[in-house]
């Protein structure tokens, strides 16, 4: 389990390593990330390299036993390559060439931006490649689609190669896009311009635009990463932030590991749970968190809320607990000037440790209590939740109801109330064996082939709890000219009456049995053709009309939501147990393999509790444990089953 945190020694005197390395023993840290913003420091001057200083810092670590992250500095060129070749510098979409003032400069469809990647990612796997201390590698940093793209000539001309590919003629453009509408049809693609943000842009062209970017920035990273595997074995994987809608699944198919930054910690601990249950499966090796907080995150300003005794503890065990192998903080020691001057970090600028700083040295010491658990048991889910990146997009540049809260409300929702259970959050493209739950709200596009996929596996005995939302779009961000639905009205027996888009607390709906259900959001209103009303409306326009339906399909079953249920309302409609009966403030996390047992988390600084079905050895507090056991404020127990 490697616990660390990033490391700038391109930054301080090359006689602090000595300091730093007594300071990463005391406090428990095997791991430090380092040079993602050091390309100045080996490259000062064009083809003259220097690696001594950072094989001078990387043989120090590895002889006192501690691992290194390595990165690739293509995030930030340094001032001599973008002075000398100044269109490798993006361009706006105002058409004004970035000034160099921070980082993520560069245009990623530049030759000579691309060359010089290669060039100095190839050194630096050459030189670096089957070091000792070297564990993996990072690539660029937090990629992401920034500022709505580079609008540069050459980016704008491979976004017209791109949609030619994909549609062929401009007349399918046209009409997948249905540009009559107000008489914007394209004369050719030569027409076509990338959407500015301060325009009233076309949703498809928006949708088609970000995927465009983003199949770019994925090729930007795949194109290091075949270099790295060239001259290296260790994995490589690049540090994504929590915004699926730059895909994770394709931003990492070509890489080895899944890499995560995340800074939620402060004001929703509760978070951060759901994107490690997104990360796990994507691939079948333990995920990393490259970055995450250890006091505050800030730029100028300190931000964030203040983190009470303990929260750091937990969120140093989370990872962990929940198919991980890797945390570092962001960072080592406070930065002493620059955009990030405020941020906080293990260490302060004057090399003295934080309160924060003693909770991680005490979570690295019960993680090593806990090693050989976490070694021989892995996160096993029944329960799987669809999260979208076409999803993601599709609502991001049309998102019908007003302030779509598509993760911090509806999605967050659907994951909370299963608090209980294990849970993986995938793709729609991923494989759906092993599961006996899918939910499917907000996927507004789902390919035909994933539909049949779906249809199969229902039919073999699952249950697809789906809606709403979904199934409204084709590929093309159009709605269905015949249905409101591509198939799901077929698929669930019904026959949709209504749709109201419009957030409200008017309308009111009841189960079966007239208790009341809680609905908000978005409000299907649906007549069962071939199927049951589980919930319906109470009073108002839509009285009578079905909320929720289920209709049997083969073995399985498939639950229609037409709005977004309550939490409790949510968990009537899944039939498996929860691994343990526990207060909401408390994350419940089953582990099995070759040792059974559960992971016990307080995420609310609140007093909790969990009931306990059998004994169990707490690893980290050496005592056996049974029945009712009171938790404390972010308190974790490692509970391996007798």
């Amino acid at each position: 389990m490697y616990i660390g945190a990033a490391y700038y020694p391109e930054l301080w005197d090359e006689s602090e390593i000595d300091h730093d390395i007594e300071v990463c023993k005391e406090f428990g840290l095997n791991t430090l990330r380092i040079a993602e913003f050091a390309w100045s420091r080996m490259e000062p001057k064009e083809g003259k390299f220097d690696f001594g200083w950072l094989e001078r810092v990387m043989d120090k670590l590895h002889a006192a036993g501690i691992h290194v992250l390595l990165c690739t500095p293509t995030c930030t060129p340094p001032r001599w390559l973008f002075t000398k070749y100044p269109e490798t510098k993006t361009v706006m979409d105002t058409g004004e060439r970035v000034e160099i003032s921070s980082r993520c400069h560069p245009c990623k469809s530049s030759p000579i931006m691309r060359e010089k990647n290669r060039i100095i990612v190839t050194e630096m796997a050459k030189r670096f490649g089957h070091h000792p201390a070297l564990i993996g590698w990072q690539i660029d940093n937090e990629l992401y689609v920034y500022d709505n793209g580079c609008h540069c000539p050459l980016c704008r001309k491979n976004f017209r190669k791109w949609l030619k590919d994909r549609y062929g003629t401009i007349e399918n453009l046209n009409k997948e896009f249905i540009m009559d509408r107000w008489s914007l049809t394209y004369d050719s693609f030569e027409d076509v311009i990338p959407p500015k943000r301060s325009e009233w842009a076309h949703p498809s062209l928006e949708a088609a635009w970000f995927e465009f970017y983003s199949n770019l920035t994925v090729d930007y990273a795949e194109e290091q990463a075949e270099i790295l595997h060239k001259y290296s074995d260790a994995p490589a994987g690049t540090d994504l932030m929590v915004l699926n809608r730059f895909s994770f699944y394709n931003a990492t198919k070509k890489l080895d590991v899944v890499q995560l930054n995340h800074y939620d910690t402060a004001r929703r601990l509760t978070r951060p749970p759901f994107f490690y249950n997104f990360i796990r499966p994507i691939k079948d090796r333990p995920f990393w968190v490259t970055e995450t907080q250890v006091g505050w995150n800030g730029s100028k300003t300190a931000q964030s809320r203040y983190r009470p005794e303990g929260n750091c503890y937990v969120n140093t065990w989370l990872p962990f607990a929940m198919g991980g192998e890797m945390n570092l903080y962001w960072l080592f020691r406070a930065q002493r000037s620059g955009q990030e001057i405020a941020h906080g970090a293990i260490l302060s600028a004057a090399g003295r440790p934080y309160r924060v700083s003693e909770e991680v040295k005490q979570a690295a010491q019960d993680i090593k209590k806990a090693l050989p658990f976490l070694e021989n048991s892995a996160v096993k889910s029944k329960i799987a939740l669809h999260y979208s990146s076409t999803g993601e997009n599709d609502f991001a540049v049309a998102p019908i109801v007003e302030t779509m809260p598509y993760f911090d409300t509806i999605l967050q929702k659907f994951h909370d109330a299963f608090w209980h259970y294990n849970v993986d959050v995938i793709e729609p493209c991923h494989s759906l064996e092993g599961y006996e739950v899918l939910i499917s709200p907000l996927v507004p596009y789902i390919p035909k082939e994933d539909a049949a996929r779906i249809k199969q596996w229902v039919e073999n005995g699952g249950t697809w709890i789906v809606g709403p939302m979904t199934d409204i779009y084709d590929a093309s961000l159009k709605k269905n000219d015949k249905a409101p639905f591509y198939f799901l009205e077929e698929l669930a027996g019904v026959y949709t009456v209504y749709q109201k888009p419009i957030v409200n607390d008017v309308f009111k709906a009841k189960w079966q049995d007239g208790t009341p259900a809680e609905i908000s959001t978005y409000f299907d209103a649906f007549r069962p053709t071939d199927s049951r009303a589980l919930v319906t409306y109470d009073g108002e326009e839509f009285d009578g009309y079905a909320a929720v339906t289920e209709r049997k399909v083969g073995k399985g079953k498939v639950i229609l939501l037409g709005t977004v249920l309550g939490i409790d309302d949510l968990r009537k409609l899944v039939d498996l147990k929860p691994i343990a009966n526990a207060s909401e403030n408390v994350r419940v996390i089953e582990r099995s393999g070759k040792e059974n047992g559960i992971i016990v988390a307080e995420l609310k600084h609140e007093p909790g509790f969990v009931d306990l079905c059998g004994e169990y050895t707490d690893l980290i507090h050496e005592r056996t444990l049974s029945g009712h056991v009171e938790i404390a404020p972010h308190e974790v127990l490692v509970l391996k089953k007798i």
